[in-house]
């Protein structure tokens, strides 16, 4: 009975050393695989290194431009945002006197002269009123005579020895007030013809109708608040300025009779020459800003009062080192990288290679480069991403 058992035992220690341990089968089948990942491996990044250096971009290229101070033309220093104003201003055109308007002589955008009239008011009662004072002054001057006749009798009868000294002073007297009485009359009826002379209003300067802000029938008055006595406003478009408010940090950037250009947003395309004309005298101490004027040398009809508008003032480009040459190279081809630092492509051959640079001024398009380029270089000014030694085609 024993020897079946010792058999079977002997079965079962034969059968487990024919069997691999698992941990022992993974490690082989791992030490197998392992050079099938490494030759993968390689091959993947052989093609994506051949497929790198295989891969062309397009590009655009432009030739860095080197230009002496004086060929480069102004240059944009500052720009500020503001509106289109007149020299004079605007001026509102009230009435003098009360009364119901009855006709305006002038419509919106009309171009009037100085002394042109522009409103007439109902003049009746003020007629009546010069009539009343015309008779008033011919009543005084009657009295004025009769007076001075009285005068001179009792002067003869002084001289006589029939009128006593007392006499003779009374009629003085007498005679004196009735002439202050004409004179009195006399500044009435010039005051009466003046009035109805401001029954029609009349053009302070020359300019341009902007509004009527009453309508016929009204009654106007003079004053009031906030101008209700106001008919006509009106400018002169002849003498077109800008006004913008410069930060006090720029301030050292302007100064009076510097050239600048101004461009109305609703006419981008439009560009105005100007000069500095005004400083305002006192600063904005909320805003920190200082108020500063620039006359339009050419303006046109397109400019209306109250427009949107940017000035760029401008200053004359100069060389680093006195008068010699500058290169500008086109905007689109500054590049700056995480660090903020400005450089540029430069193509060499069929690549481009990263050259960095020191920048100046930006003017109509162009950057000064103060560094890092000697001029006559192609520089990349394509939007696409590229890399050190990237090839490139340049595209016509």
């Amino acid at each position: 009975m024993t020897e079946p058992l010792k058999s079977g035992q002997s079965l079962g220690e034969d059968l487990s050393a024919l069997r691999l341990p698992r941990e022992e089968a993974w490690q082989s089948r791992r030490r197998r695989r392992w050079p099938w990942v490494v030759s993968a491996l390689i091959a993947l990044l052989g093609v994506s290194v051949w497929w790198r250096d295989a891969a062309v971009v397009e590009v655009g290229v432009a030739e860095a431009v080197r230009i002496s101070a004086g060929e480069a033309g102004p240059l944009p220093v500052l720009s500020a945002s503001g509106y289109i104003v007149t020299g004079e201003r605007y001026v509102s055109i009230g009435v003098r006197v009360p009364g119901r308007i009855e006709r305006y002589f002038v419509e919106e955008g009309q171009s009037v002269r100085r002394g042109d009239p522009l409103v007439q008011l109902d003049d009746r009662d003020y007629r009546a009123q010069v009539a009343r004072a015309e008779a008033q002054l011919a009543l005084a001057k009657a009295q004025w005579e009769l007076a001075e006749a009285e005068l001179d009798r009792v002067r003869t009868l002084r001289r006589e020895g029939v009128a006593s000294q007392q006499e003779l002073d009374v009629q003085e007297s007498r005679a004196r007030v009735a002439r202050a009485a004409v004179q009195q009359a006399e500044a009435e009826l010039d005051q009466a013809r003046v009035n109805l002379d401001y029954t029609i209003l009349r053009a302070p300067m020359d300019g341009v109708i902007l509004a009527k802000t009453k309508e016929v029938g009204e009654i106007a008055v003079p004053g009031g608040f906030a101008g209700s006595g106001d008919l006509i406003r009106m400018a002169n478009l002849s003498d077109m300025r800008a006004q913008v408010d410069v930060n006090e940090a720029d301030l050292s950037r302007v100064s009076m009779g510097q050239r600048a250009v101004v461009t109305p947003d609703a006419y981008p395309d439009a560009k105005y020459e100007a000069e500095v004309v005004k400083f305002y005298p006192q600063v904005d101490r909320a805003k920190g800003t200082l108020r500063i004027e620039v006359r339009l040398l050419s303006p046109d009809e397109k400019l209306l009062p109250d427009m949107s508008a940017r000035v760029t003032f401008l200053s004359r480009p100069r060389a680093v080192n006195g008068d010699e040459p500058m290169v500008f190279v086109p905007a689109g081809a500054l590049r700056r990288n995480e660090r903020g630092e400005a450089f540029v492509w430069v193509l060499e051959s069929d690549r481009v290679r990263a050259r960095a640079v020191r920048v100046g001024m930006t003017s109509s398009g162009r950057v000064q480069v103060l560094s890092g380029l000697e001029g006559n270089e192609r520089v990349v000014i394509s939007n696409e991403a590229l890399r050190e030694a990237q090839r490139v085609r340049v595209v016509r």
